[in-house]
C-alpha cells in the first residue's frame, strides 16, 4: 500500500521518522512531503534514509526544477494520504480546498482516503474555526485521529497532543480497507509450541509465528475482529489485533476453544508440536554420561481435527508444512480433519516457510481446483488465502439466500 505522508511545521513533527517505521513495519511504501516549516523541526534526511525515497517539499513548485507536475505524480501513487502532525493553519487550508502549497496541491489530486492526524495547543483546537474546519473534513469522509491528552509543547497538559503512532498506522490501514471482512470474526493461530522437558529445556520447531501474523494482520486491514492465539514469538501484535500468548499445544487447544466460540473464520496456521514429553522434570536435568537414552512422549490433540467439533459454524483453514509429496499429503490432510481449505507449503526449501519473510504455497479446497500462490511476502499470500477464505462466506451467504 502507498501512503503519502504530509508533514506539517509544529514540534511533533520530529516523531515523523517513527511514523515512517510505524508504517513500514505495516508493509507500507511511505513517501513524504514536508511543508516549509516543517524541515525547521524534522531532517528531510532523515525520512529519505527510513523511507527508501526522496523527500519533497516546496523548492520543486519553483519554475525550471521539473517539479511542478510533481503534485499530479505523487497524488497519482497514493492509495492513502496521511498528514501527520497536522496544524490548525492546515487543516483549515485541507478543509476549504486551498492549493497554495504542494502538500495541499497535491491532496486535490488524492483519490483515495486521507487520515489526518491533528497535533497543537489545546486552545487552538478548541477554537470554533479549527472545530468546523474539522467538522467539514470529517463530512467528506476525513479521517480524523486524535489528538490526545498529554504534556504539551508550553509544558501544560492538555488536549492537543498527536496521536500515537501504532493509532495512527491502524486508522491508515482501516481507511485503506476494502472492508470485505467487516463485521466478521477472525480468530487465527500462529508461532511453534514448546514442550517442556525440564524447568528449562523443552522441545520445538523452527516457526517464527510470521505467517499467522500476517494473516491476522491482513484480517483486521480488511475488518475483520481478529482475536491472534500465538505461541512463543517474538513479533509484534499486528496493528489491531487482541493477542493471546499460549506456550504448549495443550495451553493452544484450551485457547482456540475458549476463542473459536461465535467466530466466523479460525484460521490454524500455528506450527503445533504432534508430541510432548510423557513427563517432565521439576528442576533441570542433569547431564549424564553416556548420554540420555530415551525421552518418552506422548501425542498432542489434534487441535485441526477439533476444529469440527468446537467451531462447527465457522470456516475452517488448516496448514500443512510438508517437506515431500506436498500435494497428496496435504490432499490426504483436507480430508481426514475436517477443515474447507487446506494451505500447504514446502518447509524444505531455505527461501520460504519457516523464519522466511516469503511464502508460496497451494491452496486445496474440497471442491475445486488447487490454488497456487506463487512466492512473495507472506503479507501477500495472507491476502490470497483470505480471499478464498471471502469465497467460502460468499457461497454460504448465496446458499442460505436460495434455500
Amino acid at each position: 500500500m502507498n501512503v503519502l505522508l504530509g508533514v506539517c511545521g509544529g514540534i511533533a513533527a520530529c516523531k515523523a521518522p517513527e511514523l515512517v517505521r510505524e508504517l513500514g513495519r505495516a508493509d507500507c511504501r511511505v513517501r513524504c512531503i514536508l511543508t516549509p516549516a516543517a524541515s525547521s523541526f524534522c531532517a528531510p534526511l532523515a525520512l529519505e534514509i527510513l523511507s527508501g525515497h526522496e523527500v519533497w517539499d516546496e523548492s520543486y513548485l519553483r519554475p525550471g526544477t521539473g517539479g511542478v507536475e510533481q503534485h499530479v505524480e505523487l497524488g497519482q501513487w497514493a492509495d492513502v494520504l496521511l498528514v501527520a502532525p497536522a496544524t490548525a493553519n492546515t487543516i483549515s487550508r485541507l478543509a476549504w480546498g486551498l492549493a497554495d502549497d504542494l502538500l495541499t496541491t497535491t491532496a486535490l489530486m488524492v483519490d483515495g482516503p486521507v487520515v489526518v492526524a491533528p497535533a497543537m495547543h489545546a486552545t487552538m483546537w478548541e477554537h470554533p474555526a479549527v472545530r468546523e474546519s474539522v467538522a467539514r473534513l470529517r463530512q467528506r469522509g476525513v479521517r480524523v485521529v486524535g489528538p490526545d491528552v498529554g504534556p504539551l509543547a508550553s509544558g501544560e497538559l492538555g488536549v492537543g497532543r498527536l496521536a500515537e503512532l501504532p493509532a495512527i498506522a491502524s486508522a491508515v490501514l482501516a481507511a485503506a480497507s476494502s472492508g470485505d471482512l467487516a463485521g466478521r470474526r477472525v480468530v487465527v493461530t500462529a508461532g511453534p509450541t514448546w514442550e517442556a522437558v525440564d524447568s528449562v529445556r523443552f522441545l520445538a520447531n523452527r516457526s517464527s509465528g510470521r505467517m499467522g501474523f500476517a494473516i491476522a494482520e491482513r484480517a483486521a486491514r480488511r475488518g475483520a475482529v481478529v482475536r491472534l492465539i500465538s505461541g512463543p514469538s517474538a513479533l509484534a501484535a499486528p496493528h489491531g489485533v487482541e493477542r493471546r500468548d499460549v506456550t504448549s499445544a495443550l495451553e493452544m487447544l484450551e485457547a482456540v476453544r475458549e476463542e473459536c466460540e461465535g467466530a466466523d473464520v479460525v484460521v490454524m496456521a500455528a506450527a503445533v508440536a504432534d508430541y510432548r514429553p510423557a513427563s517432565a522434570a521439576a528442576g533441570k536435568l542433569k547431564k549424564r554420561d553416556g548420554g540420555l537414552e530415551s525421552i518418552a512422549l506422548v501425542e498432542n490433540p489434534d487441535i485441526l481435527a477439533e476444529l469440527a467439533r468446537m467451531a462447527p459454524d465457522a470456516v475452517r483453514v488448516g496448514f500443512a508444512a510438508e517437506t515431500e509429496d506436498l500435494i497428496e499429503n496435504a490432499r490426504q490432510k483436507l480430508a481426514s480433519k475436517g477443515a474447507h481449505l487446506l494451505v500447504a507449503n514446502d518447509v524444505s526449501r531455505r527461501d520460504i516457510g519457516f523464519d522466511s519473510h516469503d511464502n508460496e504455497v497451494v491452496v486445496l479446497r474440497r471442491e475445486g481446483e488447487p490454488v497456487r500462490i506463487g512466492k512473495r511476502g507472506k503479507g501477500e499470500v495472507a491476502d490470497g488465502i483470505l480471499d478464498l477464505v471471502r469465497g467460502e462466506l460468499d457461497a454460504r451467504t448465496r446458499s442460505a439466500v436460495i434455500s
